[in-house]
């Protein structure tokens, strides 16, 4: 955009956003009253907490708390936290007592911090675990607080939806409704820091160098970050090179960064750190909430929600999916995600329609919580929320799609004998995740354009002919290839695109509520938007827990499960699916020989011819999830 248009924007909008949360700041503190207190542990040591109290003691309040380590400041109890800047500025009209705690051993807190402390099911008295700090803050809440009803929720994005997974697991009585939000669940198998065993670098390494670092008694001043030399993360991560150098400019003080490195496979180290395996007799009210399109916790959002379902038949437990990035739902503005437009404001729907009234039910009895759906699900392409009794869908049906000679894809199996598709993947010129140049990792690229992807040589591209009739996804989707390698290890990463008819385009811009939808100017015809993307780190093909070789040359089924998806094809556009081998920096490279990579050397790294099979003694595919 330009610098005069810029200008104009804010010269229009800002004073208009500054006047709006001008006025709310100032309603919450001519109506709220902050405390800060620390809560003693059952072993004695001392969590700080904030609470957010309304002056109106006319009636007893619910208390909706939050548990974090990203710090519960601001600090000082004249200083109030910026509640009323976001969807959570509807908990204070509605009179709840608002809680945020520093968990053990962050920032005001006493304690030692342990990175997704591993829920403890075997507790002795003295014995701590995130359930049990859960209990004794609830527990020391409801006794002093003043004009509190009793009743104590709980919720929490990302780390604090972690929290409030463990939360659930306290069994305090006074904790009735749970609402774990992208929550971090297995960071092995599909959250933030690793999926199906492939590292994500970009996100897992800026993180710790500002996160994690040991102080020896409570602080309200947070860590320093390392100081990125570029701000091109292509060019960073890829002249820094092999993981070990990384952990050589992490230093010695993040233990977790070396935990990570010391456990390369799904062991035991890994599996205490999964929520899921715990999720047994949940007692709250559970409301599940994530992104479709979250790039650090889809992946718990879907599975902390089917792990209740599975494992805790009596739990009322409901989930939400918006067509978000990673805590969108929270923000005010629902209403596009990059390029891609859903033609309401999401948020705010979620907001008024679904998470108030859940807690406003359960906390206050107030309402009916009978209008929240099992599943309320927005589908991106036909752009509509559904309310849906069970998810997936109970006439959900797997269909496979067929990659096929020529970049054809079709259901039906392939006829061609000895048919492949075959491309050199180069540690040296990995495929990048996205097409700008950047110095973060972009919230977008789960929508992003693929096109400029479809045009590399290193990645594979197979698509049907323009869909006469509507295709409705709506479950987990499963790549089923056969591939081959040169070399013994190999990662793959399935794209699954909806490819938008070439005379495509939106409206002319129009204003929302709380910004601009996206520029009519980007040529959206054509356009490739990624609805799923999945990495497999190849040599987990088997398992996860006994890595495997591939032979040389030799086809062998690469078989894995991608995220969840809601989303409708629409008549006129075609579906594509794009294979490639290296995702960058989002997911570190692959040597593309059998070896325990982070402690790979730059000699390690080398090229590899890769072949994906789609003939008559070897179809390749993707199973969807269609229902009509």
């Amino acid at each position: 955009m330009r610098k005069w248009l810029l200008l104009a924007y804010a010269a229009l909008f800002l004073p208009l956003i500054t006047k709006a949360i001008n006025q709310d700041s100032l309603w919450m503190y001519e109506h709220y009253t902050k405390k800060e207190v620390t809560i003693p542990m059952r072993d004695g040591v001392k969590l700080y907490t904030a609470i957010y109290i309304p002056k109106d003691q006319s009636e007893k309040h619910p208390i909706l708390m939050t548990r974090t380590p990203y710090s519960a400041g601001p600090y000082g109890e004249s200083k109030f936290r910026a509640i009323y800047a976001n969807q959570y500025n509807r908990y204070l009209h509605e009179g709840y007592i608002m809680v945020v705690q520093d968990v053990r051993g962050c920032w005001m807190s006493e304690g030692q911090f342990v990175n997704v402390r591993p829920y403890n099911p075997k507790k002795g008295k003295k014995d701590i675990d995130e359930s049990t700090d859960t209990y004794d803050t609830v527990d020391w809440l409801v006794k002093n607080v003043a004009g509190n009803n009793g009743k104590v929720g709980q919720f929490g994005i990302s780390y604090p939806g972690f929290y409030s997974t463990m939360g659930a697991l306290s069994n305090h009585p006074a904790l009735k409704a749970v609402s774990p939000q992208a929550p971090v669940t297995d960071w092995f198998m599909g959250d933030d820091f690793h999926h199906n065993g492939a590292f994500f670098i970009a996100d897992a390494f800026p993180f710790y160098t500002s996160f994690d670092r040991p102080h020896p008694a409570p602080t309200s001043k947070g860590p320093e970050g390392y100081k990125f030399y570029t701000r091109d993360n292509y060019k960073f991560y890829l002249e820094t090179g092999p993981l070990k150098n990384f952990a050589k400019i992490i230093g010695d003080s993040i233990k977790f960064w070396h935990e990570m490195y010391a456990h390369p496979t799904y062991d035991d180290y890994w599996k205490a750190r999964n929520v899921r395996n715990f999720l047994t007799d949940v007692k709250p009210a559970m409301l599940v909430v994530g992104g479709v399109f979250d790039a650090e916790d889809c992946f718990g959002a879907w599975n902390t929600y089917k792990a209740i379902e599975k494992q805790s038949k009596g739990t009322n437990n409901r989930i939400v999916m918006g067509p978000w990035y990673h805590g969108q739902w929270a923000s005010k503005n629902g209403t596009h995600l990059g390029n891609i437009r859903f033609d309401s404001n999401t948020s705010d729907w979620y907001a008024e329609n679904v998470e108030v009234p859940f807690f406003n039910y359960y906390l206050k009895d107030k309402g009916n919580a009978t209008d929240i759906a099992e599943a309320t699900i927005f589908f991106t392409g036909e752009n509509q929320w559904k309310k849906l009794p069970v998810w997936p869908p109970a006439d959900m049906q797997e269909k496979n799609i067929y990659l096929q000679p020529d970049g054809g894809l079709s259901f039906s199996k392939p006829t061609a004998d000895n048919s492949f598709s075959e491309y050199v993947s180069d540690p040296a010129k990995p495929v990048p995740y996205t097409e700008d140049v950047h110095f973060t990792r972009t919230i977008t690229y789960m929508t992003d354009d693929q096109r400029f992807a479809s045009r590399r040589p290193d990645v594979v591209v197979f698509q049907t002919p323009v869909l006469d009739q509507d295709i409705t996804l709506a479950g987990p989707l499963v790549a089923d290839l056969i591939a081959s390698t040169s070399g013994t290890d190999a990662d793959f990463i399935v794209k699954v695109i909806d490819v938008f008819p070439d005379d495509f385009r939106y409206e002319a811009d129009a204003p929302s509520e709380h910004g601009r939808v996206p520029s009519s100017t980007y040529p959206m015809g054509g356009y490739q938007m990624l609805v799923r993307g999945e990495v497999m780190r190849g040599k987990f093909r088997n398992s996860f827990e006994k890595p495997e070789a591939f032979i040389p040359n030799q086809p062998s089924a690469v078989k894995f499960t991608l995220p969840d998806v809601a989303h409708t094809f629409k008549k006129g556009h075609r579906i594509m699916v794009q294979v490639q081998s290296s995702w960058f920096p989002l997911v570190d490279r692959n040597p593309q020989q059998f070896m325990d990579i982070y402690q790979a050397d730059a000699k390690d790294f080398q090229k590899a011819n890769i072949r994906i099979y789609h003939d008559a003694a070897h179809p390749s595919s993707v199973v969807l999830p269609i229902v009509k």
